[in-house]
């Protein structure tokens, strides 16, 4: 998986400090006793103990030692805590474009020494009861790590992952299969198709085409240019598709030598696991390594001393933003280093006071004014390099207005130098610190390890990185002293050392990317003829290339896994432990509590439940739910309203909530949801905020509809991107919508659906007033939360606050309406059944989805309807869209509350090929000769689910938001440990292949001629297309307009 984004220190609404999972005071003092360890200094294992350190705030112990052999280094953090992690990572910089760490990331897993079979990572997942497995590129470092509350399951998959990064294959076919190659498009179909269109030969491979998906996001396209610009000594680790077809398998091999190497590793553990059997299982993974030099060179930024810098590139244009309004800019400086990690945890803080929240000042006088929609991708504190960067940006600005941006971010900085920050600002960031030591995780070592290493790998101390109550005492006591914030803008920000990153839009871009394929294609073909007598003899070598990888996939599908290690489903306990829960009402409103230990925090949910709402109004509850946490009401700013969140609260919110019935597919719960959570003492405050913002926000006020434009142009300036990213997800909610209630509902508030609405309204000039929007939105308020029993409410908190919880429930509830207006019915809007739906998409690939109904929760045909898309998607859809057809992924799901199963491809370069592959697929799984090995391993994939660990807070939330009780899943949870081959046969035939004419087909991607309203068709244009052709007619003249 691609992570080219450099994670930065602080991020988030509320705080990125490190959350403290589950420990209890016995577990964190036997775990972390440091008499249990060795003492610094003494070896154990081939390793020498370097440096102990306890973090009592974190209850944990970090203990750092280096491999004696080889140099490698290894951080061990104990902690009371079940779900061990483990990783292993590189320093990977990357040479050039060619995306070479990133190719690498993929081959490595299709094989090793130890386990020769292919693709043993992906074979893994289904033998395997792991809560999270994957591998990561980041720009100048890769990381493997997996999670797992089953100790046998730890040693089996560290020992995969140990033996894939340092011991791979690296066949010359899985270079070509997740790498790049050039083959006829359909091999199969040549002998048969008389059009020659299967002949013609074309660029394939996994990360081949990824790429091209990730380049159709113009915000990540935006980040990586800047990145290009600001880090040149940083090459694309992910890999520009132009320079990907210049990487060869000897290139590959030379760079995982040169890189995958023990003396290059920072390995880290983290749980309850003993420190002394990691030990002896890494060494023997690394002994018969000998040390070696590294390229482990920590690139920085180009100097920006001799500035400020100007760079402007070409990019795409956005169908869904105005044409006037296609430019992205944004200003950079470089800060200081980020082993000074007092200061870097400052900077951090100094970041989110000026652009976090609507009242922040660089929002107020970037945003609200109207200079740009949204904040640019690249936004923000960027500490994880050596250096770090600071950079503000827009998206969706005029072309006028690009130097403007610059003038409101220098006078933004100044006033905040001159004027500095409210003494309540600050004490809202540190209460959100108190509250992130508390807020217990299931993930907190996966959230360690992804925040430790890429500071790591760029020479930060990760001992003093974990030493988090230091830190923040120090950042207090120099805030004490004053004016520290002012020092840091004048130290850093208050000069011209800048970079200024533009990219402008070209109506051309899209096209010069098709013809610079087009003719590097062509370059390649004719470097391969070269070696050939003709060129009937080059493509025959092609074909018959493509042919021969197809048989080495294919002969991999039934290849011998008994090498592979495994758990096993008798490791499965039949029956779950159940999480006591009682239930009370006040007046009319029901309450579920859960009384656990919580850390002194109260977690608070609520359903209002809305009957007969109607379309006009459902659909403009997502506005609502923005428009509440940005408008203010007539006594306070939303800038007031915000300090008061963070002050007394983790964060509240207003969402969309529907819920099918777990008896019936057709019956459904729908309404608003509320959330926050708070230390016991804030609860009544968190109470009185979530009051205030639902119905007291003043939709009258005269800034009212340029805010509400404001959250529309902002949803419409990220849509496109948005669906470039998730492209496979808005193709099956537009799928399922024609099936069920439920999924109507969710295309309407979260699809395409919603998508093409907000830009619709998005662009509507200033001229055109939103009064009808501004009344819908008030009308939603009016029944937004009642004191009636179609009000219920679920908390969590420990048993000791119980009391003065219901107490303070008891006087909200007291607070709010006790009566709503009535809602009327009227007629619903209906989507295809039966149906072919393509939405032409300005993107190189393309993202598809099957889907047809099924069954409810508490229907016996559900459980192997879960077993069976495990399945088709480990033993048939993987390998045939993925691995044969080089889509990023495909797969199948089984929505067990929804009552729909279905298939889909993402960054897809052949839709017409998967979508005969989704055609097929019901009669392959019901004629397949499933094994019990089979089904041994699809049990163990869907429990990867069931039983992986959750946090306090959200204990209880399945019965509360589903209606699903301990019985239903118990039961639910015997048939899946039980289903058969049979059964599974059996729901393929009848929901797969006798119920195929009722199942439904959407398509995204770039229109073509198979789809253009020929076959059965339905184009479901969002206006895209009209609109680029629109654009491109009028960009020359607006260029001439300004000569």
């Amino acid at each position: 998986m691609l992570r080219s984004a450099r994670s930065p220190l602080w991020t988030g609404r509320t705080s990125a400090a490190l959350r403290a999972g589950t420990a209890s005071r016995r577990g964190y003092a036997a775990i972390t006793d440091l008499a249990s360890y060795p003492k610094v200094g003494e070896q154990l294992h081939g390793f020498t103990l370097k440096r102990v350190q306890q973090v009592p705030e974190l209850e944990l112990t970090a203990l750092q030692l280096q491999h004696d052999k080889t140099g490698a280094e290894y951080l061990h953090i104990a902690r009371d805590d079940s779900n061990n992690v483990f990783s292993i990572g590189f320093k990977t910089n990357p040479p050039d474009d060619t995306g070479v760490p990133h190719i690498l990331e993929h081959t490595t897993l299709c094989g090793s020494e130890k386990y020769p079979i292919r693709d043993p990572f992906f074979k893994m997942l289904r033998r395997s009861l792991s809560n999270f497995m994957n591998a990561f590129t980041s720009a100048d470092h890769t990381t493997y790590p997996f999670a797992t509350t089953n100790a046998q399951d730890f040693k089996n998959l560290m020992s995969v992952y140990m033996d894939a990064t340092l011991n791979p294959l690296l066949n010359e076919h899985d270079f070509t299969q997740e790498g790049w190659r050039i083959g006829p498009e359909n091999p199969l179909a040549i002998e048969s198709d008389a059009s020659g269109e299967a002949k013609r030969l074309v660029f394939k491979g996994v990360v081949y085409n990824e790429m091209k998906g990730q380049m159709s996001d113009a915000s990540y396209l935006f980040y990586i240019r800047f990145q290009d610009h600001l880090f040149p000594a940083i090459n694309n680790s992910g890999g520009d598709p132009p320079k990907i077809t210049d990487l060869t398998w000897e290139q590959l091999k030379k760079f995982h030598r040169d890189h995958y190497h023990p003396s290059n590793a920072k390995l880290l553990t983290y749980g309850n696991m003993p420190l002394s059997e990691h030990l002896k299982e890494i060494d023997a993974r690394l002994a018969r390594f000998d040390k070696i030099s590294v390229d482990s060179e920590i690139k920085m930024p180009i100097t920006l001393e001799d500035g400020p810098k100007n760079v402007t590139v070409k990019g795409p244009l956005d169908p869904l933003v105005p044409a006037d309004r296609q430019h992205k800019t944004s200003v950079t400086w470089l800060m200081g280093d980020t082993t000074n990690v007092v200061e870097n945890f400052s900077l951090g803080i100094l970041s989110n006071l000026l652009m976090d929240g609507y009242g922040s000042p660089l929002y107020r006088n970037l945003i609200e004014s109207g200079l740009g929609a949204d904040f640019s991708a690249n936004t923000g504190y960027d500490s994880a390099g050596k250096v770090g960067v600071f950079s503000v940006g827009l998206n969706a600005v005029k072309e006028e207005d690009v130097p403007k941006v610059r003038e409101a971010i220098a006078k933004t900085l100044l006033e905040v130098r001159k004027n500095g920050f409210d003494q309540i600002k600050v004490d809202g960031i540190l209460h959100q610190l108190e509250l992130s030591l508390k807020h217990k995780t299931a993930h907190f070592g996966m959230s360690i390890m992804q925040r430790l290493k890429p500071g790591w790998f760029n020479g930060v101390d990760p001992m003093e990185a974990l030493a988090w109550q230091e830190t923040v005492s120090a950042f207090k006591a120099r805030y004490a002293k004053g004016d520290y914030f002012e020092s840091l803008l004048d130290k850093y920000l208050l000069n011209d050392k800048t970079l200024t990153f533009t990219m402008e839009p070209s109506e051309s871009y899209s096209q010069e990317l098709v013809e610079e394929e087009n003719n590097r294609l062509a370059e390649k073909i004719r470097d391969a003829t070269k070696k050939f007598s003709s060129e009937e003899e080059a493509q025959k070598y092609l074909e018959a290339r493509e042919l021969e990888l197809l048989e080495v996939q294919e002969k991999a599908r039934n290849e011998d896994l008994s090498c592979l290690p495994t758990v096993h489903v008798k490791d499965i306990p039949r029956e779950k432990e159940r999480k006591p829960i009682r239930h009370s009402k006040l007046g009319d409103v029901k309450v579920q509590w859960r009384e656990a230990h919580t850390n002194g925090l109260t977690y608070f949910r609520g359903v209002q439940n809305l009957k007969n709402l109607p379309d006009e109004l459902r659909e403009m509850i997502p506005l609502f739910t923005s428009a509440i946490m940005r408008l203010g009401t007539r006594n306070k700013s939303m800038e007031q309203l915000e300090e008061l969140i963070k002050l007394k609260t983790g964060g509240i919110s207003v969402g969309y909530h529907a819920s099918p019935s777990p008896q019936s597919i057709n019956s459904f719960e729908e309404g608003l949801s509320f959330s926050g959570f708070a230390l016991d003492r804030n609860v009544p405050a968190m109470y009185e905020l979530l009051r205030t913002v639902i119905i007291e926000t003043d939709f009258d006020s005269p800034e009212a509809e340029q805010k509400i434009r404001e959250l529309l142009q902002s949803s419409a300036s990220g849509a496109i991107n948005s669906i470039a990213e998730s492209g496979h997800s808005y193709a099956r909610t537009f799928a399922e919508a024609g099936l069920t209630p439920v999924g109507r509902l969710n295309e309407q508030t979260g699809g395409l659906t919603q998508v093409k609405l907000m830009t619709s309204l998005a662009s509507r000039p200033p001229t055109e007033s939103l009064q009808d929007v501004t009344q819908k939105l008030k009308a939603i308020q009016s029944f937004a939360i009642t004191n009636v029993k179609q009000l219920r409410v679920a908390l969590n908190c420990g048993s000791e606050s119980s009391t003065a919880n219901q107490e303070a429930l008891h006087h909200f509830l007291d607070s709010l309406p006790a009566s709503s207006a009535s809602l009327p019915y009227t007629s619903t809007a209906t989507y295809p059944r039966n149906s072919k739906s393509f939405f032409p998409l300005p993107y190189q690939v393309y993202y598809s989805a099957k889907a047809v109904s099924t069954v409810p929760y508490v229907d016996a045909s559900g459980a192997p309807l879960e077993i069976l898309a495990q399945l088709l998607t480990h033993k048939h859809l993987h390998h045939e869209i993925r691995e044969k057809g080089g889509a990023y992924g495909g797969g199948a799901y089984s929505r067990s509350l929804g009552g729909v199963f279905g298939m889909y491809s993402y960054r897809d370069p052949n839709p017409q090929n998967t979508l005969k592959i989704m055609a097929e697929a019901g009669q392959w799984a019901r004629d397949h000769t499933w094994t019990a090995q089979d089904l041994e391993e699809a049990k163990l994939s869907v429990f990867q689910g069931y039983d992986a660990p959750q946090s306090v807070s959200q204990e209880g939330m399945r019965l509360f938001l589903s209606g699903i009780d301990d019985d239903m899943l118990q039961t639910r949870r015997e048939r899946l440990l039980d289903v058969t081959a049979e059964q599974v046969q059996s729901v393929a035939d009848k929901f797969l292949v006798q119920r195929a004419a009722d199942s439904n087909l959407t398509v995204l991607g770039e229109m073509k001629e198979w789809a253009d309203g020929k076959d059965g068709w339905d184009i479901q244009d969002l206006g895209m297309a009209d609109k680029i052709q629109q654009m491109e007619q009028q960009m020359p003249e607006v260029a001439e307009g300004q000569t």
